[in-house]
């Protein structure tokens, strides 16, 4: 009973060893990635709405790719307000 007892404390001893190294590690990440954010907000802010446009120029042209939504923009204005009603809605709903 004694063996179990000293390995259990043995076990917890190593579990309280990787949560500190855990949260040292983190709190390095934490502050690596801060500081790489404050030596270079530009290239974030830039990358950031690059990524953002490129996302809404790739959707323009998927909708340009299908003839029906080409030909019809009132449908594309009318599904996208429908959209973001319902999924207003839906947030409101959740909170």
């Amino acid at each position: 009973m004694n063996k179990i007892i000293d390995q259990h404390k043995k076990i917890e001893a190593e579990i309280k060893v990787l949560e500190a190294l855990g949260g040292s590690v983190t709190h390095k990440a934490i502050s690596v990635r801060d500081s790489t954010f404050k030596r270079f907000p530009l290239l974030f802010v830039t990358l950031s709405t690059f990524g953002l446009v490129a996302t809404f120029y790739g959707f323009e042209k998927v909708i340009d790719e299908i003839a029906f939504f080409s030909n019809n923009p009132l449908i594309i204005l009318s599904t996208g307000v429908i959209i973001l009603i319902l999924t207003g809605s839906l947030y409101k709903k959740l909170s």
